[in-house]
């Protein structure tokens, strides 16, 4: 069956910033609900690519070539290999899409690391 999603109700749900939530699977790719504030951390993901779909807010993605600000409405792609930190200055609500098992710090594990992520 067809399934509908309001992305409103999803992150009426999310009460945690950095904490990603599965809301679908299309293929191997998960879409993942996240709510960021503040800065996350350095990392790099060795083979998989993430997209970053802002909703709500603007991201700034630092990257040692230059930051990229990433407003709502817009996106941005990091292949893999990239080292990148998301920062937001202020609340922001980004929809991920990823590899199911992208661990949200890649090779880096620190107190922010999720490697099990709740499907909403």
């Amino acid at each position: 069956m067809p399934t509908k999603f309001s992305i409103t109700d999803i992150f009426s749900r999310i009460d945690e910033y950095e904490h990603p939530r599965v809301a679908a699977m299309v293929n191997e790719c998960a879409v993942k609900f996240v709510k960021l504030k503040g800065d996350f951390v350095w990392h790099h993901h060795d083979e998989e690519d993430e997209l970053f779909y802002v909703v709500q807010g603007s991201l700034l993605m630092k990257l040692r070539d230059g930051d990229v600000t990433v407003n709502a409405g817009e996106m941005i792609l990091i292949p893999h290999g990239i080292e990148h930190c998301p920062v937001a200055a202020e609340e922001v609500h980004c929809i991920l899409f990823e590899r199911a098992a992208t661990v949200n710090t890649g090779n880096v594990v620190n107190e922010k690391t999720r490697v099990a992520v709740e499907t909403l």
